[in-house]
């Protein structure tokens, strides 16, 4: 039966989604309260600089291809990926490590910096493909609507491999006892929003990804994946607005009956939310949410950031495309984040260089800066603040790399926990949704599938499979999936 959906939010899932549910003869429009697409992974310009605002990582590439294919089109189609080698480079204390692309260099650094402990990386590489192999070829594309999806032997054998209960932290201490490798090790977790001996070791997939299938580029910045993902959905008919604010969403007989856009009223068959998840309950009528304020509180959130758009005359000499400062303790910047929830004293932090790969996104001959600091979603954003912390990362770029930029800079922008709140309704202001503990994992997540307006769902880094765009991109299959399923019993 062709449905009437209407989707909320424009960023990676309700665009997968909307070009999955459209493919499957329904009619869909795409509500974007931003005058882009792309929800966080919107762009911006300025005097010759083009910033992403949000995503800069692309691991998983296959993922991308998939839904690509899914289409009849590829990647390839829509632009042009590098792959970068080195990876990153790994700032520490005194010194810097370059992570090379590929298993062979990776086994070799752990060699250098372990004497010994190749072999123990290389088990744990292989376990860890294992665990990605498994992850993709089932455990992320389920709905976890119930725990039964899982009930199988064939599941619980595959779960007990993959060390669901043991933490990533241990299982790497298992491999190395050398602390720069063990940062290395722990790094790709950094994603999921908790620290590493909060993470199941079922997570070490990441580290397959991180290593085996490579870091890269899209040449034009992160926004030319949006494009794509834009150009597949038209041509399945999807319609979008832009400035299109979703005020309510409004219940008749136990289900959907209207969504509120712009204080103009218009009925849905469903309705898909890639907004943020308690925003969204907060259209419903009282009656008809699910999880309370009380709910969201007590969840493990990942950080919110503290972001820097920064535009640089000349090179910055020191920096690769990808850039991780661990030169402070990371232990104590995440008791900082997530006990205390204060702003850290010296926190690591992250700064992307594009302009080291692609032209296109600075002036020639000049550098565009894209700097990270994961904070609380408890914590106080003020003005004086964010110029506390551009000041003490200038210094430590400068001490670490020899390279003082404070009197190149022509162009500075800061983003933060508030402006998450506002530009994305995020609660609490988090930048990345729910960590993916022990116990926010799969069906221990919100529902992708409101229990109590059923013709509701969500899609998105707050429900399944969890943050990042990856899964983002596969949460929108699942859901329009859900819908197809539901649709057809």
């Amino acid at each position: 039966m062709k449905l009437k959906i209407g989707i909320i939010g424009s960023g990676f899932s309700g665009l997968s989604a909307a070009s999955y549910a459209a493919k499957s003869g329904h009619d869909v429009t795409v509500f974007e309260q931003h005058d882009q697409l792309g929800g966080r992974a919107r762009a911006f310009s300025q005097d010759g600089f083009l910033f992403d605002m949000g995503p800069s990582w692309y691991w998983m590439p296959e993922v991308f291809e998939n839904f690509f294919r899914d289409f009849g089109s590829s990647a390839a189609d829509h632009y042009e990926l590098k792959r970068l080698d080195p990876s990153y480079r790994v700032f520490f204390e005194g010194e810097q490590i370059d992570v090379g692309a590929g298993r062979e260099s990776y086994i070799d650094l752990a060699e250098k910096l372990d004497p010994g402990s190749g072999r123990r990386v290389e088990k744990f590489l292989n376990d860890a493909r294992y665990k990605y192999d498994t992850a993709m070829g089932g455990f992320v594309q389920k709905p976890s609507l119930s725990v039964t999806e899982f009930a199988s032997l064939i599941y619980l054998r595959k779960a007990w491999k993959m060390n669901l209960l043991g933490s990533i932290r241990k299982e790497i201490s298992k491999v190395t006892t050398e602390k720069r490798l063990q940062s290395l090790l722990e790094f790709p977790v950094l994603f999921l929003g908790s620290t590493p001996a909060k993470i199941p070791a079922m997570y070490s997939m990441m580290n397959y990804a991180d290593i085996d299938l490579g870091t890269w580029y899209p040449m034009g910045g992160m926004h030319k994946i949006v494009d794509g993902f834009e150009r597949i959905a038209r041509s399945q008919g999807v319609k979008f607005r832009l400035r299109a604010k979703a005020e309510a969403i409004t219940v008749k007989d136990e289900k959907i009956d209207r969504l509120v856009v712009n204080g103009v009223a218009e009925t849905f068959d469903a309705i898909i939310s890639g907004a943020d998840y308690a925003h969204t309950e907060k259209l419903l009528p009282a009656r008809a949410r699910v999880y309370s304020d009380n709910y969201w509180n007590n969840r493990t959130f990942a950080p919110s950031c503290l972001l820097y758009y920064v535009g640089v005359r000349g090179k910055v000499n020191g920096l690769l495309h990808h850039n991780l400062f661990f030169d402070a303790d990371f232990d104590r910047h995440a008791a900082e984040i997530y006990e205390s929830h204060q702003w850290p004293e010296s926190p690591l932090f992250y700064v992307c260089a594009p302009s080291k790969t692609d032209p296109d996104v600075a002036p020639e001959g000049d550098e565009n800066l894209f700097i990270l600091i994961p904070v609380s979603t408890r914590i106080e954003d003020t003005p004086e603040i964010r110029e506390r912390y551009f000041e003490m990362v200038l210094k430590r770029i400068s001490a670490l790399t020899g390279e003082d930029i404070s009197d190149r800079i022509v162009l500075k922008k800061s983003y933060a926990r508030s402006n998450f709140i506002e530009d994305y309704n995020a609660f609490g202001g988090n930048a990345y949704g729910l960590a993916n503990t022990l116990l926010q994992t799969a069906f221990l997540k919100p529902r992708m599938q409101s229990a109590r307006v059923p013709n509701l769902y969500f899609t998105g880094q707050l429900t399944v499979p969890g943050p990042g765009v990856p899964p983002a991109i596969i949460s929108g299959k699942t859901v329009a999936e859900l819908i197809n399923r539901h649709q057809s019993t």
